[in-house]
């Protein structure tokens, strides 16, 4: 038997060290004493250096202006997250494991002055065996963590990149440097004897589930619906290793949002009367994907049937709703999910220059309706957007893949999984260049395929996002059966684009609107945002988006002030994306779905591609959108 212990209530501290300088902690003599530059500051877990520097006011708030520059010096310190473990707690049983569900991203733990081990994966959860630490009155446990890579940001090489943290941190055109450090999920302590339940996962059917694990004596399986039993059952050893299927249960489908209830049960492994337990929160659905209408010979599918009834997939693309994401709550998950389920979305892209998710955001999906497309974490970098073929790296990405698929796959609102982001080479089949997304037939693609197959084989494997024969829809290119799942366009087309399109999908779709006016006046000082042009340093810093040509465009002339150009710009994106949602949406079923990039900003930018602010609010956009998702096809 096992007790787990949560390690958040316990007093923390966080300090900061020149690098190197930590090393006492570990037993190492240094030869000097170890004194840190940073002298210890009441912290907890989870939770980001840069927001607990913040709160004791160390560093000034990144969101301000260009005051994330002055963050940056975080960056070059190794911070140390320490508490001390209860003596009884470390005396219950002689296995004694440290769990750390996130951890940002590499570094060491120490335990009562010994080097316990390294982690170096921001994507996966790490394990460290205390069985062998000596147990006293005071047992001292530190996090440290290293400096972290020098760049992994929108501009790169994606055949090089071989470093296992979140890419959006760096810079993107979307969000300014700001490179998290830290504890940025749950960490807890697992103490008792040998006899545990491990490596326990479920793989869902329409109306049923395999069950795979290991545990060193019978199970108990139960899968209840609130105090109804549904199905009650003992498996041996040998029948969990093998993986055992149970079929045709007496279940009612889980539907997206507005398509019927997000009908869930609860489903419970226990080894003995009163030893180990693994329970989640299961649904079943039934997913197929047929051939859009009037698809050309041999076109990929998609068109998403949920429970045998063909869907308009339509929602937003999910980013980190914070650069230091280890402080966002519940809360705020809860408020962002929701606000997509009033807009009528039915799905929600986890896109891949971020991290899995945490189980929160899976479980209000699960509650509310949201279908999840999940991708691993790889993305287009602007100089070069082909996935790595080091076999070294693929080896070392193989064990992130297999991680967030069994961490997730028990999830009813879990669609498909992902290679990534953009990955794509050059139309005549170069590595560099833009045009033509990777297939199977890349080595990184074919070893997360092959491990989505045999892990999770009912869901649908997607090599990368845009997919087929073109990266996005050129206008020029009209019914020549080109395009199917496509990206773009960010900027605004007329009407004769979007009433000759033929693209199967639309995964990414967007268009820049300004950020609120009180938000604006709130995080940049008075009269810094104007002139709207690349002179100014705080436009200079998301170029993509300066819209000076086209206001003056539409009016001759630059702003008169800050409101003016809110109200116009916030007018052009609605404008946009509800001529582009209508027209794809009234193509259905000859067009499959339609995914605005992006759904909420991580940063107060003064003008973005989101359609919610950055407290969560909706744009015009974002209620101009809900107006196109609640309506049938055939109103529109």
């Amino acid at each position: 038997m096992r007790k787990i212990h949560d390690l958040a209530p316990l007093d923390w501290t966080l300090t900061g060290y020149t690098p190197e300088t930590w090393r006492g902690l570990a037993g190492i003599a240094l030869g000097a004493p170890s004194i840190s530059e940073v002298a210890p500051l009441p912290a907890r877990v989870p939770a980001s250096v840069q927001q607990l520097l913040r709160e004791h006011g160390i560093i000034p708030d990144w969101n301000h202006g260009l005051d994330s520059r002055a963050v940056e010096w975080v960056e070059n310190r190794h911070w140390v997250f320490s508490t001390s473990l209860p003596r009884a707690w470390l005396e219950a049983g002689p296995r004694r494991v440290l769990h750390c569900a996130g951890l940002d991203a590499a570094g060491w733990v120490c335990c009562n002055g010994q080097l316990v081990g390294r982690f170096e994966n921001g994507f996966v959860e790490h394990t460290f065996d205390l069985a062998a630490v000596p147990v006293a009155d005071e047992n001292p446990l530190h996090l440290v963590f290293d400096l972290p890579p020098r760049w992994l940001g929108q501009f790169n090489l994606t055949s090089k990149l071989k470093d296992w943290k979140a890419r959006f941190n760096y810079t993107w055109d979307w969000q300014p440097r700001l490179v998290q450090i830290g504890v940025w999920d749950r960490i807890t302590l697992e103490v008792g004897d040998e006899r545990v339940l491990t490596d326990i996962r479920c793989q869902l059917a329409p109306n049923g589930f395999t069950l795979f694990g290991h545990s060193p004596d019978s199970v108990e399986v139960r899968l209840t619906d609130g105090e109804t039993c549904l199905l009650a059952t003992t498996l041996t050893p040998a029948q969990l290793a093998h993986g055992v299927a149970f079929a045709d249960l007496p279940v009612e489908p889980w539907w997206p949002n507005r398509e019927g209830p997000q009908q869930t049960y609860r489903l419970s492994v226990q080894l003995g009367a009163d030893g180990d337990v693994w329970a989640r929160t299961v649904g079943f659905k039934s997913v197929t994907w047929a051939p859009c209408a009037d698809a050309p010979a041999g076109a990929d599918p998609w068109l998403c049937v949920v429970n045998g009834r063909p869907m308009f997939l339509q929602g937003v693309n999910w980013t980190p709703i914070r650069p230091n994401y280890a402080d966002v709550t519940d809360t705020d998950y809860e408020a962002r999910i929701r606000t997509y389920v009033e807009m009528g979305c039915n799905i929600l892209r986890v896109w891949g220059g971020a991290f899995l998710e945490k189980e929160i955001f899976y479980d209000l999906c699960d509650k509310h309706g949201l279908l999840v497309w999940q991708e691993f974490p790889f993305s287009s970098s602007g100089i070069d957007n082909w996935p790595p073929e080091d076999p070294a790296v693929i080896a070392a990405a193989e064990p992130i893949v297999r991680s967030y698929i069994t961490r997730r796959q028990h999830h009813a609102s879990l669609l498909c999984w992902c290679g990534g982001n953009e990955l794509q080479g050059a139309p005549d089949g170069g590595k560099t260049g833009t045009g033509l997304p990777v297939t199977r037939d890349h080595p990184l693609i074919a070893m997360m395929a092959d491990a989505a197959a045999e892990l999770d084989p009912d869901r649908r494997f997607l090599p990368t996002s845009a997919s087929g024969p073109r990266f996005n829809a050129d206008a020029a290119e009209f019914g020549r059966g080109v395009h199917w799942d496509v990206h773009g366009p960010w900027w605004p087309a007329d009407d004769h684009y979007w009433d000759h399109d033929d693209a199967l999908f639309r995964s990414e779709v967007g268009a820049a609107g300004a950020s609120p006016l009180d938000l604006l006046e709130q995080h940049y000082d008075a009269g810094t945002l104007l002139p709207l042009d690349d002179r100014n340093p705080l436009w200079r810093r998301f170029g993509f988006w300066i819209q000076a040509a086209e206001f003056k465009r539409d009016h001759g002339r630059e702003p008169r002030d800050l409101a003016e150009y809110v109200a116009w710009s916030q007018a052009y994106q609605r404008t946009a994306l509800v001529r582009a949602a209508r027209a794809s949406k009234r193509r259905f079923p000859a067009c499959g779905g339609f995914i605005v990039w992006m759904g909420h900003d991580t940063y107060p930018c003064p003008a973005n591609t989101a359609i919610l602010d950055f407290l969560g609010r909706p744009k015009p956009a974002a209620i101009g959108l809900g107006e196109v998702f609640l309506a049938n096809p055939e109103k529109l």
